[in-house]
């Protein structure tokens, strides 16, 4: 079979879908690969990289009309869905509600499209899960942003000038991002706090050297989907969160955003009055700013400053180390590769009735089945 990857079009994109360590196992496997050339320059993959790995330089028009899998960061646009030839497979990020235009193209060519965030978060698939491996990084390096936008340092400094007391960092949402989050701050000596409305995140929080600040009560004991996600809460537990978030606020330097809803916008949760009570030149990182963001002011791709803030609004900030990023993701489109016998040649198939497989894929055989 041939494989397919292209250069990503979409803004604030670095990555690329495959790196030149895969590309030698799909060789080794049987397999021909197809790279637009340049596709992995952004991710400090050069066009030799992938010729020595044994990979075909071509242009992108050649690599959608040969491959019978296209590998994507994004979801094809309808130009690039119109290229792909017809019943051949894609698997990337296919983020549905946004490229409903894109999946009409591919389905109308019975082109199987798998949607690699949909990987449902059990043991089996954890290898595969794109949404953990990006968010660890997203997580590590919002808090170097965060230290990069501060004008002081964050671990506590003895000297014979002087004491410098160490940073307060808060941590909203304790998922993957948010957990690599604690974890860095408090390697770069920050005194650390975290907050999310799963009461089960507590442990692993204070596991981490964290401060867990939470209102504690019924609604939180239920506030985790089967899936392991934040549920949506009342009105009334947001107000009584809303108050213990607001007076915690005044003493952070660095707040780090990462809460996010699957399929949602998401959840507004620092609102104008709690930001005019911060101390003057604290920052904010905004990891949710893509999807509506947790800052009334957070811009998509902008440091903006309000009331002597930083609100940092980086786009796609597991790009920002797209080398790592890059490889991370490859690897885990290649650990899904493998629940279709992909390293045999002769007997890859799709297997219907997988669990992951129903999961994620989103079209087949002409037949819409996820919208």
């Amino acid at each position: 079979m041939i494989i397919g990857a292209v250069k990503e079009k979409k803004k604030f994109e670095n990555r690329v879908s495959i790196s030149p360590d895969d590309v030698k196992n799909y060789v080794k496997a049987g397999h021909q690969v197809y790279i637009e050339k340049g596709a992995g320059s952004l991710s400090g993959f050069n066009d030799k990289s992938y010729k020595e790995s044994g990979a075909s330089l071509s242009t992108s028009k050649e690599v959608f009309k040969n491959s019978d899998i296209i590998l994507k960061i994004n979801c094809p646009t309808p130009d690039e869905s119109k290229l792909i030839k017809n019943n051949s497979m894609v698997i990337s990020q296919i983020s549905i509600q946004n490229n409903q235009d894109s999946i009409k193209i591919l389905n109308s060519k019975k082109i199987s499209a798998f949607a690699l965030e949909l990987v449902p978060r059990i043991t089996r698939a954890q290898d595969m899960d794109i949404l953990s491996s990006q968010a660890n990084l997203a997580g590590y390096h919002a808090v170097i942003d965060a230290a990069q936008e501060f004008n002081r340092v964050l671990p506590l400094f003895m000297t014979a000038a002087g004491k410098v007391t160490p940073a307060n960092v808060l941590v909203i949402g304790a998922g993957v991002a948010g957990l690599q989050a604690i974890a860095t701050a408090k390697r770069l000596g920050a005194i650390v706090f975290a907050t999310d409305v799963r009461i089960a995140s507590k442990e692993q929080v204070e596991s981490l050297g964290g401060k867990f600040v939470m209102v504690e009560d019924e609604e939180s004991k239920n506030a985790e989907t089967k899936g392991g996600y934040a549920k949506e809460m009342s009105a009334e537990y947001q107000k009584k969160q809303e108050a213990l978030l607001a007076e915690t606020l005044k003493t952070m330097d660095i707040v780090i955003c990462t809460a996010q809803i699957p399929g949602r916008k998401a959840p507004l949760i620092l609102k104008k009055e709690m930001l005019e009570n911060m101390q003057n030149g604290s920052v904010i990182v905004d990891l949710a700013v893509e999807s509506g963001g947790n800052c009334e002011f957070s811009q998509v791709g902008k440091v903006v400053s309000k009331n002597g803030l930083k609100i940092v609004g980086h786009a796609n900030v597991p790009g920002r180390v797209a080398n790592n990023a890059s490889s991370l993701f490859s690897k885990n489109i290649s650990n899904f590769l493998k629940l279709m016998n992909f390293e045999d040649k002769k007997k890859s198939m799709i297997n219907k009735s997988d669990e992951i497989i129903k999961a994620t894929m989103i079209c087949s055989a002409g037949k819409i089945l996820i919208k």
